[in-house]
Protein backbone atom coordinates (compact mmCIF):
# COMPACT_ATOMS: atom_id res chain seq x y z
CA UNK A 1 0.00 0.00 0.00
CA UNK A 2 1.21 3.64 -0.63
CA UNK A 3 2.80 5.52 2.29
CA UNK A 4 0.00 7.39 4.37
CA UNK A 5 2.82 9.89 4.91
CA UNK A 6 3.18 12.86 2.84
CA UNK A 7 7.02 13.23 3.11
CA UNK A 8 9.55 11.48 4.92
CA UNK A 9 8.02 7.94 6.06
CA UNK A 10 9.22 7.72 9.41
CA UNK A 11 8.97 3.91 9.05
CA UNK A 12 12.02 4.40 6.29
CA UNK A 13 14.02 5.56 9.42
CA UNK A 14 14.42 2.16 10.65
CA UNK A 15 17.89 -0.28 9.56
CA UNK A 16 18.32 -2.17 7.58
CA UNK A 17 15.42 -0.02 5.73
CA UNK A 18 17.17 2.80 6.03
CA UNK A 19 20.43 1.58 4.43
CA UNK A 20 18.37 0.94 1.05
CA UNK A 21 16.16 3.84 1.23
CA UNK A 22 19.82 6.31 1.62
CA UNK A 23 21.01 4.35 -1.70
CA UNK A 24 18.54 4.35 -3.45
CA UNK A 25 17.22 7.82 -2.92
CA UNK A 26 20.97 9.10 -3.50
CA UNK A 27 20.08 7.82 -7.20
CA UNK A 28 17.38 9.25 -7.84
CA UNK A 29 18.62 12.68 -6.62
CA UNK A 30 21.75 12.36 -8.38
CA UNK A 31 19.82 11.53 -11.99
CA UNK A 32 17.54 14.95 -11.00
CA UNK A 33 20.29 17.13 -10.29
CA UNK A 34 22.18 16.06 -13.71
CA UNK A 35 19.30 16.49 -15.63
CA UNK A 36 18.90 20.85 -14.75
CA UNK A 37 22.13 21.25 -13.93
CA UNK A 38 23.58 24.24 -16.03
CA UNK A 39 26.38 23.41 -19.22
CA UNK A 40 29.47 23.16 -17.87
CA UNK A 41 28.68 21.48 -14.28
CA UNK A 42 27.88 17.31 -13.59
CA UNK A 43 26.86 15.27 -10.77
CA UNK A 44 28.71 12.29 -9.52
CA UNK A 45 28.69 10.22 -6.45
CA UNK A 46 31.87 9.96 -4.02
CA UNK A 47 32.42 7.85 -0.87
CA UNK A 48 33.66 8.48 2.69
CA UNK A 49 35.24 5.56 4.39
CA UNK A 50 35.81 4.99 7.89
CA UNK A 51 36.88 2.36 10.15
CA UNK A 52 34.21 0.48 12.58
CA UNK A 53 34.64 -1.46 15.42
CA UNK A 54 32.44 -4.61 15.66
CA UNK A 55 32.71 -7.77 17.94
CA UNK A 56 33.37 -11.28 17.07
CA UNK A 57 32.39 -14.32 19.01
CA UNK A 58 35.09 -16.77 19.15
CA UNK A 59 35.69 -20.08 21.33
CA UNK A 60 37.60 -19.81 24.20
CA UNK A 61 39.68 -23.57 23.56
CA UNK A 62 41.40 -22.85 26.82
CA UNK A 63 37.90 -23.62 29.02
CA UNK A 64 37.26 -26.91 26.52
CA UNK A 65 37.62 -29.39 29.60
CA UNK A 66 36.32 -32.40 31.32
CA UNK A 67 34.03 -31.28 33.69
CA UNK A 68 34.08 -32.04 37.14
CA UNK A 69 30.14 -32.91 38.18
CA UNK A 70 30.49 -32.25 41.97
CA UNK A 71 28.09 -29.08 41.45
CA UNK A 72 26.24 -27.69 39.07
CA UNK A 73 28.14 -24.22 39.36
CA UNK A 74 31.48 -25.81 38.85
CA UNK A 75 30.35 -27.76 36.06
CA UNK A 76 29.14 -24.36 34.13
CA UNK A 77 32.37 -23.15 35.10
CA UNK A 78 34.34 -25.44 32.77
CA UNK A 79 31.79 -25.50 29.84
CA UNK A 80 33.48 -24.22 26.72
CA UNK A 81 32.97 -20.37 26.55
CA UNK A 82 32.53 -17.44 23.89
CA UNK A 83 35.55 -15.14 23.83
CA UNK A 84 34.37 -11.16 22.32
CA UNK A 85 37.04 -9.78 20.09
CA UNK A 86 36.80 -6.53 18.70
CA UNK A 87 37.78 -6.17 14.81
CA UNK A 88 37.81 -3.14 12.47
CA UNK A 89 35.18 -2.92 9.71
CA UNK A 90 35.81 -0.60 7.12
CA UNK A 91 32.26 1.19 6.60
CA UNK A 92 31.77 3.05 2.77
CA UNK A 93 29.10 5.81 2.47
CA UNK A 94 28.19 7.63 -0.41
CA UNK A 95 27.37 11.44 -0.88
CA UNK A 96 27.04 13.55 -4.17
CA UNK A 97 29.33 16.32 -5.82
CA UNK A 98 28.73 18.76 -7.97
CA UNK A 99 31.42 19.41 -10.34
CA UNK A 100 32.57 22.25 -12.66
CA UNK A 101 34.91 22.80 -15.76
CA UNK A 102 37.55 20.69 -17.27
CA UNK A 103 39.35 20.39 -14.25
CA UNK A 104 36.12 19.29 -12.58
CA UNK A 105 36.35 21.36 -9.69
CA UNK A 106 34.32 20.43 -6.69
CA UNK A 107 31.31 23.46 -6.10
CA UNK A 108 28.51 21.59 -4.06
CA UNK A 109 28.69 18.94 -1.88
CA UNK A 110 25.08 17.29 -1.27
CA UNK A 111 24.68 15.16 2.11
CA UNK A 112 21.92 12.68 2.77
CA UNK A 113 22.59 12.15 7.16
CA UNK A 114 22.90 8.74 8.27
CA UNK A 115 22.47 7.20 11.71
CA UNK A 116 25.93 6.54 11.35
CA UNK A 117 26.90 10.37 10.90
CA UNK A 118 24.48 11.25 14.07
CA UNK A 119 25.28 8.60 16.58
CA UNK A 120 27.23 10.43 19.37
CA UNK A 121 31.35 9.83 19.65
CA UNK A 122 30.95 6.94 17.14
CA UNK A 123 33.53 7.13 14.16
CA UNK A 124 31.09 7.69 11.51
CA UNK A 125 30.31 11.12 13.11
CA UNK A 126 33.73 12.36 13.73
CA UNK A 127 34.70 11.15 9.82
CA UNK A 128 31.76 13.23 8.57
CA UNK A 129 33.04 16.29 10.93
CA UNK A 130 35.87 16.26 9.82
CA UNK A 131 34.74 16.31 6.47
CA UNK A 132 32.74 19.19 7.37
CA UNK A 133 35.46 21.26 8.58
CA UNK A 134 37.31 20.25 5.12
CA UNK A 135 34.41 21.36 2.93
CA UNK A 136 34.41 25.08 4.69
CA UNK A 137 38.00 25.30 4.71
CA UNK A 138 37.95 25.12 0.53
CA UNK A 139 34.63 26.94 0.29
CA UNK A 140 32.51 24.43 -1.13
CA UNK A 141 28.98 24.64 -0.63
CA UNK A 142 27.15 22.18 1.50
CA UNK A 143 23.75 20.63 1.18
CA UNK A 144 22.78 18.86 4.62
CA UNK A 145 19.49 16.86 4.23
CA UNK A 146 18.38 15.44 8.01
CA UNK A 147 15.68 12.89 7.45
CA UNK A 148 16.15 10.85 10.67
CA UNK A 149 14.27 12.43 14.05
CA UNK A 150 16.90 10.82 16.33
CA UNK A 151 20.41 10.84 17.10
CA UNK A 152 22.57 14.13 17.75
CA UNK A 153 21.81 17.06 15.85
CA UNK A 154 24.77 16.74 13.07
CA UNK A 155 23.99 19.35 10.22
CA UNK A 156 26.80 22.38 10.18
CA UNK A 157 24.11 25.08 11.00
CA UNK A 158 23.57 24.78 14.92
CA UNK A 159 20.41 23.85 16.14
CA UNK A 160 20.02 27.24 18.02
CA UNK A 161 20.45 29.00 14.18
CA UNK A 162 18.13 27.23 12.59
CA UNK A 163 15.63 27.76 15.73
CA UNK A 164 15.97 31.46 14.80
CA UNK A 165 15.87 30.81 11.36
CA UNK A 166 12.49 28.19 11.49
CA UNK A 167 10.52 29.98 13.45
CA UNK A 168 9.15 26.98 14.31
CA UNK A 169 9.59 23.26 15.47
CA UNK A 170 10.52 20.49 12.96
CA UNK A 171 11.36 16.98 12.73
CA UNK A 172 13.75 16.94 9.79
CA UNK A 173 15.52 19.57 8.21
CA UNK A 174 17.84 20.69 5.55
CA UNK A 175 20.65 22.96 5.81
CA UNK A 176 22.04 24.90 3.25
CA UNK A 177 25.87 26.33 3.58
CA UNK A 178 27.32 28.62 1.23
CA UNK A 179 30.89 30.04 1.25
CA UNK A 180 31.08 32.21 -1.36
CA UNK A 181 31.10 35.06 -2.03
CA UNK A 182 30.54 35.32 1.34
CA UNK A 183 29.05 32.88 4.07
CA UNK A 184 25.34 32.37 4.42
CA UNK A 185 22.99 29.99 6.09
CA UNK A 186 19.91 28.38 4.08
CA UNK A 187 17.55 25.95 5.25
CA UNK A 188 14.22 24.65 5.50
CA UNK A 189 11.96 23.23 8.31
CA UNK A 190 9.66 19.99 7.77
CA UNK A 191 7.30 18.49 10.39
CA UNK A 192 6.51 14.70 9.70
CA UNK A 193 3.07 16.07 8.36
CA UNK A 194 4.57 18.32 5.77
CA UNK A 195 5.50 17.13 2.53
CA UNK A 196 10.10 17.60 1.30
CA UNK A 197 10.52 20.64 -0.03
CA UNK A 198 11.67 22.73 -3.33
CA UNK A 199 14.93 23.92 -2.60
CA UNK A 200 17.83 25.34 -4.22
CA UNK A 201 21.27 23.76 -4.55
CA UNK A 202 23.78 26.68 -4.92
CA UNK A 203 26.75 26.66 -7.66
CA UNK A 204 29.23 29.33 -8.23
CA UNK A 205 28.78 32.93 -7.67
CA UNK A 206 26.65 34.30 -9.62
CA UNK A 207 24.98 31.13 -11.40
CA UNK A 208 21.41 30.62 -10.35
CA UNK A 209 20.80 27.98 -7.94
CA UNK A 210 19.56 24.40 -9.19
CA UNK A 211 16.31 23.95 -8.38
CA UNK A 212 14.87 20.73 -7.22
CA UNK A 213 11.94 19.11 -5.63
CA UNK A 214 12.99 16.85 -3.61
Amino acid sequence: MPSPFPGMDPWLEREPIFSDFYDRWLMCLSEAVNASLPDGYFSAMNTIVWDEERQRRVPDVSRFGKPELESYGVALADLPGLTMVAELDEVAQRFLEIRAGDDERLVTAIELLSPANKAAGSPGRKAYQAKQKEFAAAGVSLVELDFLRSGSHTTLVNREHLGRLFRSPFDYHVAVTQFKPTTRFHGAAIRLSDRLPTIGLPLDPGVPPVIIDL
